[in-house]
């Protein structure tokens, strides 16, 4: 049965949703799709479709390539959505720290091309920083923020992601995590896991990539936004160009507000959030945020035809 939808919202996701063979059956499946890996491809010169399609995982893993192909994997859906499902534009968007670029092409911001380039400048500086500085993050479950954000005061960490209640991600030098998970176990944590990679995600250790990648984003060309993108860093609408090159330069050493952007969302009557992307990452997080919201997820072809059955397109 057909539903009633008024306000929709798409968010997609960012590291940790990838998998090898993400994308592979919308690539053979839809035109639409091909086409969005075919320029990928050819943009950056290497064979970033058999990556995500073939592996290995390790090699997929890398902050240089997870980047760029979890954007693509992203946009290929979303060109889907846009070309083959009765499409308009979302009320909203929003995207998980790296998600953000792909919220940017769908709210008609910056083209994919652009954001396929940055994407991969942004891989190489964090991979470059993590090399220089080696870091790490860990996500804490069953504490409360406060407690973490304390947590993170006593060791010298950083709060790096809000992700839902009972979900908070600390980064920062290998030591002083070390020492934070000790702590936060001592406080009670139920459980503590790692974050792949070598990386203090949102953290001020970012700064100085911020600055390298902040003269690449003043070289594109962005657009308005033809619906408010919400910002990881604000919990709220961004709605101008100025606004939203500004958001992607913080967003790398500041906190991914993602509890409170879902939380503005359902304060706005939104009726439905609608992951695009690898997996179901958000879907679940965000259900942790308000058990009543509505969420769909499109990350492969079946996930397509479930929502087609489900009325939420026609």
């Amino acid at each position: 049965m057909d539903r009633t939808i008024n306000k929709v919202v798409f968010v997609f996701p960012g590291h940790g949703s990838q998998y090898v063979g993400m994308g592979k059956d919308i690539y053979h499946a839809y035109p639409e799709a091909r086409a969005i890996f075919d320029k990928a491809d050819s943009i950056l010169d290497f064979p970033l479709s058999k990556l995500c399609f073939e592996g290995p995982l390790e090699e997929l893993r890398l902050t240089v390539n997870v980047q760029p192909a979890l954007l693509t994997v992203c946009t290929a859906l979303l060109n889907v959505m846009q070309k083959s499902l009765y499409y308009s534009p979302p009320a909203f968007v929003a995207g998980h720290s790296l998600g953000e670029y792909t919220a940017a092409v769908a709210c008609r911001a910056i083209t994919f091309t652009d954001a396929l380039t940055l994407v991969r400048q942004r891989g190489q500086l964090m991979h470059q920083a993590g090399v220089q500085k080696p870091g790490m993050a860990v996500a804490i479950l069953g504490l409360e923020n406060d407690t973490v954000a304390e947590i993170a005061n006593a060791t010298g960490v950083y709060v790096a992601n809000y992700n839902c209640p009972g979900q908070v991600v600390v980064s920062g030098e290998n030591r002083l995590v070390e020492q934070a998970v000790g702590l936060a176990i001592s406080r009670g944590a139920s459980r503590t896991v790692p974050i792949p990679g070598n990386t203090a995600f949102h953290s001020p250790l970012m700064k100085t990539v911020a600055q390298e990648l902040a003269q690449s984003i003043a070289t594109v060309e962005f657009n308005q936004p033809n619906c408010p993108l919400i910002g990881n860093t604000s919990a709220s609408p961004l709605s101008s160009i100025g606004e939203l090159q500004d958001e992607l330069r913080q967003q790398l050493y500041s906190p991914v507000q993602w509890s409170q952007s879902i939380a503005y969302l359902v304060s706005q009557g939104v009726d439905l959030l609608v992951e695009i992307g690898p997996g179901a990452v958000l879907s679940g997080l965000n259900k942790h945020v308000d058990k009543q919201l509505s969420v769909a997820n499109i990350s492969d072809v079946k996930s397509i035809e479930n929502y087609l059955a489900q009325g939420f397109a026609k």
